[in-house]
Parts: C-alpha cells; structure tokens; sequence
C-alpha cells in the first residue's frame, strides 16, 4: 500500500481527462486501530468526490444516515481518537483502476455516485458489521473484473444487518 502523506501526493494521481476509482484505507480510531476504515475516491473527469460510510450520524444536505459524501477532504483519513479532531491517520492507497468513457472505473465511478439511492444498509451501524468495510465490499463485490480486494483486517466486510 501507498502511504499519501498529504494532499498534493494525492492530487498527483488525479487525471482530470479520465475517470479514475481509488480504494483508500486508514486504520481505524483507537483503540480498534488494528482494523482499517476504507473509502471511495472518484474521479469523473475532474471532478473529485469521496464516499465513505461513518460512525457518526450527519444531519446535511450530503449524508444519508452513516453514509457521507465529501465529509472530509479525499486524502484525509479517520481520527486517531474517536472524539478528537486533533490527530488523523495518513490515507493508504490499497488500489485504482481508471479508464475513459464506458470503461470499468466509469461504471464504478457511476455506480458509487448512485449509492446514495443504492445502498441497502445507510441507517446501519456496528462495528462488526454494517460497516465502512460493508460498504466497501458491497462495491466491489458489484465489480469483481476490478481486482480491487479489501485487507485481512477489514473488520466487517462480509457482514449484514441479517446475520
């Protein structure tokens, strides 16, 4: 994985010609910091957007329930503690994928664009499951031709308010 240390290593890997798919990580807030919270960055084109799903429940315009569009700048990755906005976690690159126009990285671009509408599970929250990690799998799992997989530590990535 890529360590972004900051926002001009990410934006480095922006190409405002293409639509780009980048799976991000950070490890979570302490103490369960040997788990990861991954998240979506797309690129359409130039526009630059980031979908992840949260702890926290957000009353704006770009939320629905846990799951956040553009809460936090792309590079940026979760706190270190919980309740402090002092310390956060440097963002790891797990994998990309980019194309033009009708190519796989626009699809995916498009569909995570759409998940607010899509995503079965906004409204719940656990940390064993419906998760940051769910979401994501619930992603990838629409795209397997992606090759794009979540770590080992991805706490929750195979789980269902049903289970």
């Amino acid at each position: 994985m890529i360590v972004l240390k900051d926002e001009p290593s990410f934006n480095a890997l922006i190409k405002k010609d293409l639509h780009q798919v980048f799976l991000l990580c950070s490890p979570s807030s302490i103490p369960v910091n040997f788990v990861i919270h991954p998240w979506f960055v797309i690129n359409r084109r130039g526009i630059v957007s980031k979908w992840e799903v949260g702890f926290g429940l957000h009353r704006r315009e770009k939320s629905w329930g846990h799951l956040d569009l553009d809460l936090h700048r792309p590079h940026q990755g979760v706190h270190m503690f919980a309740f402090s906005n002092t310390f956060l976690w440097k963002a790891r690159l797990i994998s990309s994928v980019e194309g033009t126009e009708g190519s796989l990285a626009a699809r995916m671009a498009d569909f995570i664009a759409r998940s607010d509408k899509t995503y079965p599970y906004p409204y719940k929250y656990s940390l064993i499951g419906p998760n940051s990690n769910s979401y994501a799998q619930w992603v990838l799992d629409h795209f397997p031709e992606s090759g794009m997989k979540l770590p080992w530590n991805s706490l929750g990535k195979w789980a269902t308010p049903d289970q």
